[in-house]
């Protein structure tokens, strides 16, 4: 499957921007959430390619909303990409069996996130 639209899930309008520029520039369309809640919906709507899903957020917080997105039938298909401050082991460990296939540690550069989202397609 060639990826191509991403959903970018953030509570930072600033860190939103950032992953939006970098994969724009790369030849992919995003779309923006701005919360958990908000990503799933989303997710659900517009079916994207791939997610980028960030952990600390206020209401549903990342590894909960992989969670879900793992065990919905609409969504388990999408591949969710973690890129979160938490940068422990057992964070990386969690996020993975959450359901997340990728947990990369902020800040992201250009270079592993491209990587991380060409392993997919």
């Amino acid at each position: 499957m060639a990826i191509k639209r991403i959903l970018i899930v953030d509570d930072s309008p600033t860190e939103r921007a950032a992953f939006q520029e970098i994969l724009s520039e790369a030849g992919y369309e995003t779309l923006l959430a701005a919360s958990g809640e908000e990503g799933i919906a989303l997710a659900k709507s517009e079916k994207p390619d791939a997610i980028i899903m960030d952990v600390v957020m206020p209401g549903l917080n990342g590894f909960q909303a992989t969670r879900q997105l793992a065990r919905d039938e609409a969504t388990r298909a999408i591949p969710v990409i973690m890129c979160t401050t938490k940068g422990q082991e057992t964070d990386k460990i969690w996020g993975l069996r959450q359901g997340a296939i990728a947990y990369l540690v902020k800040p992201v550069d250009r270079a592993t996130l491209l990587d991380a989202l060409k392993q997919l397609g």
